[in-house]
């Protein structure tokens, strides 16, 4: 058989082909000869079979047919064809294939060889791929050459040690070369990051690293470790790295470190990628540790230095970092807000996005007005990624520090103008209520709305409010009482045509619909278009879409039936106050995926209701098999999206009833889940049995639950939340929310504050009530929010451990 051709002749044929398909045969080619040379057991030829076929792993084509020839290799006395059987062994095989343990004996030859490169090849591979069976069984050869004169054989040693410690921490037990010192870090690195007891141990070596990091910054030029001007960077790396790691929680380790980081943080030449490496990783030393507040700030101003970098990679990392550190060193983040705002310009978008998420960060009572203008200019060219995002963070801002209600009100339109396609589901409720509550701005907004709609009506949210606020206050519209701008001149027909065309447009969606017809039959007590008013109801009684042919009958029935009292119901609607704590007393059921999801807080109008809120479950409870006939009240909730604008004649809600409201009308409702059930007392002694739980323990916050079963209905679960706080500082504005599948119905009573006091000096309790009837394991994902020493808290948790008894 003549010879195989060398691996450079393979190599210059293979680049020689013009086309994938060429390329490809002449592999196929090449592969079929060396099977044919493997099957032959021809030993002379292996090692140059077994080198062409790692080139073909490299290119891509599937190699695994020569795994049993570098295991040959491996066994032959030949160092070339060791070296070629390690290498293959290290490109085709894993700790996943049971081939690879029949290495094990080899390789513990090797690690006893007397040549040290031969040693070297076995340490390479038992770093490189060796199983935790393998990594054990070889621990003791390791160990040996850990010990060993000759540096060469250390330093790679010390980084298999460094594998075996990854796969087995257990045979955790531990020099002036700078290839062992690397090495040596990095085993200490690990070993200290899996051990606490280690972490103490090595805290002792703190001056020793802080003495072998001053030597590399302060010695002079050495060729063997000089990259770009700097002595030995890697090594200043990862001794930095393991600074973090001692010094973290530690004050007298902090202590020791703090000169030198200083040192390195001012010596360093940032011209070069290499010396940008040493100072990014001493800014995030600084950051963990418990380091002085100069040492921050100079920290924050190498971050500042690098958003100036041409490089699109550092300015990435020194956006995140600051991001990370916003909210301990707001100030002197604060002092670079000029560059990161520079940066939303960036064309690279993870720059962008990590720009727009610091921007609003940095946003306070000081600057929201330069800061808003910067950010509305990105929301008009931004990407259509990014534009849910930067509204959502507008609307929280402005809220958050609108200067007036103007402002607040110019510049959520502004954002819906813009960009309403893309804003989120609760904004129009929000911004109705804002409009609601600024009694002064409502002439003014309605003015603004309305030209508004008349130059574009395909952003749906946008159309909603306008339509809202015209159904409302479609009088000072026609009055021309606008003070803050030039009023317009508007007849009743002009405001009828623009909601009229609202209702055919094909751009509206059902809900939009729904508020443009309320809209036009609030005015049939502003407007004296009545009749022009009752036609476009009726037409609309007969609509394929329910929900509209259901408001128009009712809307109808009013005209008709109770016309005397039409004044009254659609009168405006009273100032509504938004609960900042856990929100409106109702009962809520999910019916959308059967995964839980976290409930928005829903916001109604203020009216005195502590008994009704402590006793809405007791009234569903009460009453017989009958159809109940509820008493209601005229809602004077505004309408919200998502298929939830309020019924005039039929709202279900027993909370929220404003103390002077209309005389109520009795109507008879479908029967609700929970009627049927006699009216008891509510909790059950029985349940003393079911044991309490901790359903949350985080950042000092605690959460308990306590259980109690519902003495007139055993499907119902009475769960008392019990939450402390063992930190220093009071959590302020604290609201906890929760949510259950769609199989189960949930109720949220009000808390009794929404302060946890610091050190445990007291609770917040609050009562749920969940309603189980299928008797299924019952599951909750939790949202808590509160405000702590300044900085705003918001955290998910899923409670999946619930006592067998309270839900069986």
């Amino acid at each position: 058989m003549p010879a195989p051709i060398r691996l450079r002749e393979l190599i210059r044929t293979i680049r020689t082909a013009r086309t994938q398909a060429e390329e490809r045969e002449m592999i196929q080619k090449e592969c079929a000869a060396i099977r044919s040379s493997f099957r032959e057991e021809d030993n002379t030829y292996r090692c140059r079979n077994v080198a062409k076929l790692l080139y073909m792993h490299m290119l891509g084509y599937p190699a695994h047919f020569g795994q049993l020839e570098c295991l040959k290799l491996i066994a032959s006395q030949k160092f070339t064809d060791k070296r070629i059987g390690y290498l293959g062994a290290m490109l085709l095989l894993d700790e996943r294939q049971d081939v690879h343990l029949l290495m094990t004996n080899c390789i513990k030859n090797d690690l006893n060889h007397s040549t040290q490169y031969v040693q070297g090849l076995a340490l390479c591979t038992l770093g490189c791929m060796g199983s935790a069976e393998m990594c054990r069984d070889l621990a003791g050869e390791v160990e040996k050459l850990l010990k060993t004169s000759n540096s060469y054989l250390r330093k790679k040693a010390a980084l298999c040690a460094v594998h075996v410690i990854r796969k087995v921490p257990e045979l955790m037990e531990i020099e002036k070369n700078h290839g062992v010192l690397h090495t040596s870090v990095v085993l200490i690195t690990e070993m200290c990051e899996r051990s606490p007891d280690m972490l103490t141990h090595f805290r002792k070596l703190v001056p020793q690293l802080v003495r072998i990091l001053k030597n590399l910054i302060m010695s002079g030029y050495s060729p063997e470790h000089d990259v770009s001007g700097i002595s030995d960077p890697f090594l200043q790396v990862r001794i930095l790295r393991l600074l973090r790691i001692l010094g973290k929680g530690d004050d007298d380790s902090s202590e020791a470190m703090n000169d030198i980081l200083a040192q390195v943080a001012t010596n360093t030449e940032t011209s070069k990628n290499v010396g940008n490496a040493i100072l990014y990783e001493t800014v995030l030393t600084i950051m963990d540790i418990k380091s002085e507040s100069g040492l921050r700030v100079l920290a924050i101003n190498i971050l500042g230095r690098f958003l100036l970098n041409n490089d699109k990679n550092i300015r990435y990392v020194a956006l995140t970092s600051l991001l990370k550190t916003v909210q301990t060193d707001h100030n002197a983040v604060q002092r670079h807000r000029s560059t990161i705002v520079d940066c939303l310009k960036d064309l690279d978008v993870s720059i962008k996005r990590r720009a727009m998420e610091l921007s609003f960060a940095l946003v306070n009572g000081n600057n929201i007005r330069g800061m808003m203008k910067e950010l509305l200019y990105f929301l008009d060219s931004c990407d259509p990624e990014f534009k849910a995002d930067c509204a959502s963070g507008v609307f929280l801002a402005a809220e958050k520090f609108a200067p007036s209600k103007r402002w607040h009100i110019d510049t959520i339109m502004r954002v819906l103008t813009t960009a309403g396609s893309y804003v989120r589901d609760d904004c129009v409720p929000n911004l109705i209520q804002l409009i609601t509550n600024s009694s002064e701005m409502h002439a003014y907004t309605v003015q603004r709305l309305y030209k508004a709609l008349l130059d574009d009506i395909s952003q749906q949210p946008l159309v909603q409010v306008s339509s809202w606020c015209m159904g409302e206050y479609g009088d000072l519209l026609l009055s021309g009482q606008c003070e803050e701008e030039e009023p317009i001149q508007v007849s009743e027909d002009e405001v009828l045509d623009v909601l009229e065309g609202v209702l055919i447009s094909n751009l509206s969606s059902p809900v939009t619909r729904g508020y443009a017809l309320t809209a036009i039959m609030k005015l049939s007590t502003r407007f004296s278009s009545v009749n022009r008013i009752k036609r476009v109801v009726s037409i609309y009684g007969s609509s394929i879409d329910v929900e509209l042919q259901q408001r128009a009958v009712e809307y109808n029935a009013l005209f008709k039936k109770y016309d005397h009292m039409r004044a009254a119901l659609l009168e405006r609607m009273p100032v509504m106050e938004k609960t900042a704590a856990n929100g409106p007393t109702e009962i809520v059921q999910t019916n959308g995926e059967a995964e839980p999801s976290v409930l928005d807080v829903k916001h109604v109008p203020s009216a005195p209701q502590p008994s009704v809120q402590a006793n809405d479950l007791l009234d569903l409870l009460s009453g017989n098999d009958m159809v109940p006939v509820i008493p209601t009240t005229v809602p004077t909730k505004p309408a919200s999206a998502g298929g939830e604008l309020l019924d005039l004649l039929g709202d279900l809600s027993l909370t929220g009833v404003p103390a002077s409201a209309p005389v109520p009308v009795s109507i008879s409702q479908p029967p609700f889940l929970l009627d049927g059930i006699s009216s008891q007392p509510l909790f059950n002694d029985a349940a003393a049995g079911i044991p309490p739980m901790t359903a949350y323990n985080k950042n000092g916050l605690k959460i308990d639950f306590t259980f109690e079963r519902s003495n007139s209905n055993p499907n119902v679960a009475v769960i008392t939340i019990h939450a402390s706080n063992s930190t220093e500082a009071d959590m302020t504005d604290f609201v906890f929310q929760a949510a259950v599948p769609k199989t189960f119905q949930l109720q949220l009573l009000s808390p009794s504050s929404n302060v946890v006091p610091a050190l445990n000096k007291g609770t917040i309790t609050q009562v749920v009530k969940v309603l189980n009837p299928q008797k299924q394991q019952l599951r909750m994902r939790i949202k808590l929010t509160y405000n702590h020493r300044g900085s705003s808290v918001q955290d998910l948790a899923e409670v999946n451990n619930f006592p067998t008894q309270s839900w069986q």
